[in-house]
């Protein structure tokens, strides 16, 4: 495999794994009723930042997962403070619905640790993964 293919098939990955977490991200929202009311509550926002977390590493694969994270929080922290700002051509954005899915309307602090802890989830599980796939490797090559 080359070097293409692989970085080819981790932006596939990527891909994959935030086109996976928008429909759960989104049925949290717009059914409540079907979960825990901290799962309600505060799991949109977890997904969004794995969503975040997917979207930074298929852009710069390449990146260390530690700097990845820091890229991943530094947008997601952006996007929440933007929220502070309100110029019309902002706010007309973020009321349609990719807008408002992306940009959020309203500050929230309690989106912080949720963005934070969304992507230590998700870099955590592509080390897992990582470990798994190099740990498969050893057993194939023995």
């Amino acid at each position: 495999m080359t070097a293409g293919t692989s970085v080819h098939r981790r932006r596939l990955r990527f891909l994959l794994l935030a086109v996976l977490t928008v429909p759960v991200g989104l049925a949290t929202r717009r059914f409540p009723h079907w979960f825990p009311d901290v799962v309600a509550t505060y799991a949109g926002d977890v997904l969004w930042a794995v969503v975040a977390y997917a979207v930074c590493s298929g852009v710069v694969p390449g990146w260390s997962i530690r700097a990845r994270i820091g890229a991943s929080i530094t947008v997601a922290f952006a996007v929440e403070f933007s929220q502070l700002w309100h110029p019309e051509w902002l706010d007309a954005l973020r009321r349609t619905t990719l807008g408002h899915l992306a940009l959020g309307i309203g500050f929230e602090w309690s989106d912080l640790p949720c963005y934070t802890l969304g992507i230590l989830l998700a870099a955590a599980g592509e080390a897992f993964l990582a470990g798994r796939r190099t740990e498969s490797k050893r057993d194939r090559a023995a």
